[in-house]
Parts: C-alpha cells; sequence; structure tokens
C-alpha cells in the first residue's frame, strides 16, 4: 500500500520493520560492541600511571676529615706549585672535605705561600706566588 487512503484523503501511517543489518562480506555483524565504554562519562580514559624515576644516584664520597701525614706532605709541596687553587678543586684533587681545605688554604696564605686572587663569603680564590723582581 502506497500509505495514502484515497477514499477518504486521509494519510494513513504504515510501519514497517527493517530486516537485520548485515556486513559486506554477507556475515551477521554484531549489534553491541564487547566492553567498551562511552568517552562521555570517562572524560580522559584510563591511561597509563606515569612511574617516577629514582634519580641518578651519586656515589657516596669517603673524603678525609683530618689530614694524614702522607695527605698532609702532599698537600703542602703541591698546592703552592698549582696555578688555580680554591677549597673545591684542593678538595677534589686531595680527597679531603672542602672544609678542611678552606682552613689548609687560609693558613698557607698566612704563611706566604699561596697569594690571594679574590675573597667571598662562599669560596676565595688563591694562586700560587710568583717572583717579583
Amino acid at each position: 500500500s502506497s500509505g495514502i487512503n484515497a477514499e477518504y484523503g486521509e494519510f494513513v501511517v504504515v510501519r514497517r520493520t527493517m530486516p537485520p543489518k548485515t556486513s559486506a562480506k554477507g556475515g551477521k555483524k554484531d549489534v553491541k560492541k564487547p566492553a567498551k565504554p562511552m568517552k562521555s562519562k570517562e572524560s580522559g580514559g584510563k591511561a597509563k600511571k606515569k612511574k617516577w624515576s629514582k634519580g641518578k644516584v651519586r656515589d657516596k664520597l669517603n673524603n678525609l676529615v683530618l689530614f694524614d701525614q702522607q695527605t698532609c706532605d702532599k698537600f703542602m709541596s703541591e698546592v703552592p706549585q698549582m696555578k688555580l687553587i680554591t677549597p673545591s678543586n684542593v678538595s677534589e684533587r686531595f680527597k679531603i672535605r672542602a672544609s678542611l681545605a678552606r682552613h689548609a688554604l687560609e693558613e698557607l696564605h698566612r704563611r706566604g705561600s699561596i697569594r690571594m686572587i679574590a675573597h667571598h663569603n662562599s669560596q676565595n680564590i688563591y694562586t700560587r706566588n710568583t717572583k717579583t723582581e
């Protein structure tokens, strides 16, 4: 039927049921998709949590707190010949604490073995004594 009733001039609604959809290959397509949540409820989806790195691990420095005889002799002979003398340079080279290096450099400066270039609260910079003629 066309859906129009010719006798009365009225429209008649004819409902027809549609056959189930078939895929291009001819097999039946699943109507419900398995386990896919709606994105409107979950705003961002499930992302993997960021795993924080442990950071770089530094080796523990085992620097001397007090001079032993061998290190003291080496310090007294080598430091006055160095061009740039700072507590950090001396600490790294002789494997002594920076506080010990700072006090030892002050002692060498008092004796006149090295000359101070720059004085600052955090770091003093020294150099070797040059012969003045």
